[in-house]
């Protein structure tokens, strides 16, 4: 009985390999990826963060970086429209692999927080 076990086993795993070519094609040269786009228009998201939804607007700056403002924050919250910011950045606007970093300090205005940041 052990032995029937043992070869049923072993003709299972020589079926699992097969010579079909439908499987993984190995290539030799460097692949052909494009580009991640990089935002270019004026942009609002809705965030979630800490349990409540804020509004993120960023827009591309003259500078190469983006004018960014986080709303629904209060002005005590400094810290968090920072990372809001510079997460949201990183999520919708930068290359893979980049994050979003203040180029000016936030600014507490009609409401909303303003920066300028840019992909690092």
């Amino acid at each position: 009985m052990k032995h029937i076990f043992i070869l049923v086993a072993f003709a299972l795993v020589l079926a699992g390999c097969s010579q079909s070519t439908s499987g993984v094609r190995i290539t030799q040269g460097v692949p052909q990826v494009s580009p991640a786009v990089v935002q270019a228009a004026p942009k609002s998201e809705p965030v979630f963060y800490n349990g409540k939804v804020y509004q993120i607007n960023f827009a591309p700056d003259p500078s190469g970086g983006y004018a960014m403002a986080v709303s629904g924050m209060s002005a005590a919250q400094q810290k968090d429209a920072v990372a809001v910011s510079t997460s949201s950045l990183r999520q919708f606007a930068c290359k893979e692999k980049q994050s979003g970093k203040l180029l000016t300090q936030p600014v507490y205005s009609d409401s909303k927080w303003r920066m300028t940041a840019h992909c690092v």
